[in-house]
């Protein structure tokens, strides 16, 4: 018969081969994302964190926030700056996994920004900034309008730059004169050298019949990338995380047709939900250190 002792030290085997093997997958996951332990932790606490509402929980599986965040080379303790959050979706990721050990610039549109749409969103932004100050009360808000409001961060002092689906107003009409480039300059002004920018963008699949105003809501990485270059930045690659092959890129009201916006609301509706989220570009970019 097994003596108590003995039992108790296989109890305590038992418990320790189990906390390893947890220990191993925790460890696995976060290498798996090319992601520190530190970081991997900050960015599932912030993405399953009850101050996330479910519509916006919804839409993590076409904006893979954790996958596309390590592509970055995002750290939980960086200086980061988002580009034109709008209303904060990626803001209620980044301030909650930068707060203990990392600095959040929110560069918004202006102060009075011309755009319906900024006007709504920055309001929301706002809103949602002092409903939890406990996520948002160290989020630093600059802005970005141009040609005057372009000191998004102190110079040179970003480690990553990252901005999701707006690159595409920059070389449209209405947003100020010389907004594509002075938005790329912009931010390499900030970063410091070695720093990356990222960008997410709706992706125009042919450089050669991309509409010049994207006013479809599209634009090529071809693009993207002379306008980065033009500034200073080298291409440090690409990923297809938020490719969407369902998307046929001819809609009737631009990217703006598919969720989450479905601008022809009910019609048509089930087909564009079976669709998803647009086709995205997933690039990135790094500021020279010589």
């Amino acid at each position: 018969m097994m003596t108590n002792r003995r039992a108790e030290s296989l109890a305590v085997q038992l418990v320790t081969v189990v906390l390893l093997h947890a220990l191993s997958a925790l460890t696995a996951n976060a290498a798996e994302h090319g992601l520190d332990q530190a970081t991997s932790d900050a960015l599932d606490s912030a993405i399953g964190g009850e101050h996330r509402s479910a519509a916006n929980r919804a839409r993590d599986k076409y904006r893979h926030p954790k996958q596309t965040l390590a592509f970055f080379g995002f750290r939980s303790d960086m200086t980061v700056v988002e580009i034109w959050p709008g209303s904060g979706w990626y803001t209620e990721i980044l301030a909650p996994a930068l707060k203990n050990n990392g600095t959040l610039y929110a560069a918004q549109y202006s102060v009075n920004p011309p755009r319906a749409y900024q006007r709504r969103y920055f309001g929301e932004f706002l809103s949602k900034a002092g409903s939890a100050p406990t996520v948002y009360g160290d989020v630093i808000i600059t802005a970005l309008d141009f040609p005057d409001e372009l000191e998004i961060a102190p110079r040179g002092t970003a480690d990553l730059v990252v901005t999701f689906r707006n690159a595409h107003n920059w070389v449209a009409r209405g947003y100020g004169e010389g907004s594509g480039r002075l938005s790329f300059e912009a931010m390499f002004d900030a970063l410091r050298p070695g720093g990356v920018l990222g960008i997410v963008d709706h992706r125009w699949p042919d450089a050669d019949n991309e509409d010049p105003a994207s006013a479809n809501g599209y634009i090529s990485e071809k693009r993207l990338i002379a306008h980065a270059e033009q500034a200073g930045f080298e291409f440090a690659g690409r990923s297809d995380l938020n490719r969407n092959p369902r998307d046929t890129h001819d809609h009737p009201e631009g990217v703006w047709t598919l969720p989450p916006t479905l601008a022809l609301g009910d019609d048509d509706r089930d087909k564009y939900l079976a669709v998803g989220e647009s086709d995205r570009l997933t690039i990135k970019f790094i500021k020279p250190t010589d």
